[in-house]
């Protein structure tokens, strides 16, 4: 009882002076909005003691506030006052963002609370260490992304996933007029895939007939759960209920057991087949366990870090493109025509079929582009943050204070006239592409990016070690078939879907599809 009065106390002792403050700042806040000058960007108040609390509960969508904070910021940074004189900056300029993500890397790290706001639920999996044991588990999984490793996923797993279940379940949608959310097959899609290849396991999470899987509604509740947890302004309110074991950090606690009991058994599995057979075995899961560290707590960890990788990312990506392709007929097109010219130039080579599959999908420049330009409107990972280790000034002069959260919005950077143009709005791949010659035709050359101005796979040290499997999954996706199908959002006219920002993100109730067969196109 001591504990708990411990751990009360101070919420019992605010909360008075809170209500108090919040009665007289809703009152001061309602007259200086109607004073407040148009012409001035619309930036918050913030009040001793309580900081930003009146405007952002206020606010019905928080992430979207923010976004619009800093579009509308000339600096693209903002500085959200946090109750007790916590700060935490946000931000969508690309120099901030190249100076914590690779200038001053060594700085800006994940920091204590974001590693206990996450360690429930990802342990010291690869994205919530650092130093040693980050370096450790990047340096074995960079051997999963070899150029052979790649051509492997692609021809072997991806190939096999795309053709025996995909494509099969979508052509029987098509036969009986089905309606799919298409999130979710894309979900179950990649999270067979990542086992594959990852772990050695196939799961058949796309087995026709979709059963409900225990892991996977587990999985959704940690993450929404832990995302709620980084969105609290109160973190002693989720502590507590996390003391108290109530409400959903009871519903957390017990989604993790269920995630953390799955990826368990993919590791005793694998050590049973490891010390059974002398096949050696190529997946990341042997590496990990070969190279020594037979902590079963800890192989755990990584085998949950490298499903939220693997699984959430890219499907995420995938299901926002979709739905931007079907309502672009060009950009449609382009891809279609790129696919028939892809497919006939590796047509006319003498390699083995399989072979070409790999070859197939590199070569799809302008499908690179779109799903490049749909993951700027939507990025998989809307923010990153990142807490200072010591005192630092970022590249605009803002002082930072060691502890300080710096906190770097991609969502909100896709976004940016500054960045884009004043036509960031429109979904276009040619923003990405440049026509040349060659003396004979003229073709797409990629144009990319800085990692800073587009941080969708992250930037410096840290940068995504899965970037290059991530395209060669989605385009191979992307050819299999819209070459195949139309895919028709079976949503009424006029409907526009939420981004929802989870620690990946999602669309909000789903992407319910009616699949079409083509007629055009020859497979």
């Amino acid at each position: 009882m001591v504990e708990l009065g411990q751990l009360l106390l101070p919420l019992l002792l605010v909360f008075p002076t809170f209500l108090l403050l919040f009665v007289i700042v809703k009152n001061n806040s309602l007259r200086s909005r109607q004073n407040r000058n148009p012409t001035q960007p619309n930036l918050p108040k913030s009040y001793p003691i309580i900081g930003h609390l009146i405007a952002a509960s206020q606010q019905k969508d928080k992430f979207q506030w923010l976004t619009n904070l800093l579009i509308s910021s000339p600096s693209s940074t903002f500085v959200l006052h946090r109750p007790f004189g916590f700060k935490s900056i946000q931000t969508a300029d690309p120099t901030v963002v190249e100076h914590i993500l690779k200038t001053k890397f060594h700085i800006y790290q994940k920091g204590n609370y974001h590693r206990s706001v996450l360690r429930d639920f990802l342990g010291d999996g690869i994205f919530n260490v650092e130093e040693e044991a980050w370096k450790f588990q990047r340096q074995v999984a960079s051997h999963e992304f070899t150029t052979k490793s790649l051509r492997k996923f692609v021809e072997n797993v991806v190939d096999f996933e795309l053709s025996n279940r995909l494509i099969p379940l979508l052509l029987e949608a098509a036969k009986n007029g089905t309606v799919l959310d298409l999130q979710d097959i894309l979900q179950r899609f990649t999270f067979d895939n990542i086992c594959k290849i990852s772990f050695g396991y196939d799961p058949d999470y796309l087995d026709p007939s979709l059963p409900i899987q225990e892991f996977a509604v587990a999985y959704e509740e940690a993450t929404m759960i832990s995302t709620g947890r980084f969105q609290s302004f109160f973190p002693i309110i989720w502590k507590s209920c996390k003391f108290l074991n109530i409400g959903s950090e009871k519903r957390l606690k017990e989604a993790v057991s269920k995630v953390r009991k799955f990826a368990t058994e993919i590791v005793q599995e694998k050590k049973q087949k490891i010390m059974k057979s002398s096949e050696n075995s190529e997946d990341l899961l042997s590496k990990f366990l070969k190279s020594g560290h037979s902590n079963e707590k800890f192989v755990t960890d990584i085998v949950i870090s490298f499903l939220l990788a693997g699984r959430d990312t890219t499907s995420a990506a995938l299901t926002w493109f979709f739905w931007l392709v079907h309502q672009n007929k060009q950009a449609e097109k382009q891809i279609l025509e790129e696919v028939i010219q892809t497919r006939g130039k590796q047509g006319n080579k003498t390699e083995h079929l399989n072979s070409s599959v790999y070859e197939e999908v590199k070569d799809m420049v302008y499908t690179h582009a779109a799903l490049c330009e749909s993951m700027r409107l939507f990025p998989p990972v809307p923010v990153d943050i990142k807490e200072a280790t010591s005192d630092d000034v970022l590249p605009d002069g803002m002082p930072v204070k060691k502890g300080t959260w710096v906190t770097y919005h991609p969502y909100a950077m896709g976004r940016l006239g500054k960045l884009w143009g004043p036509d960031w709005a429109k979904y276009q791949p040619e923003r990405w592409l440049k026509e040349v010659e060659n003396g004979v035709e003229k073709k797409w050359r990629f144009v990319p990016r800085d990692p800073y101005s587009y941080p969708v796979f992250h930037g410096g040290p840290r940068v995504c070690l899965g970037k290059e499997m991530a395209f060669l999954q989605m385009k191979r996706v992307v050819a299999g078939v819209l070459s195949r199908f139309k895919i028709v959002p079976a949503v009424e006219e006029g409907f526009e879907p939420v981004y929802v920002p989870y620690l990946t993100a999602k669309m909000h109730g789903g992407f319910p599809v009616r699949i079409e067969e083509r007629c055009e196109l020859e497979t």
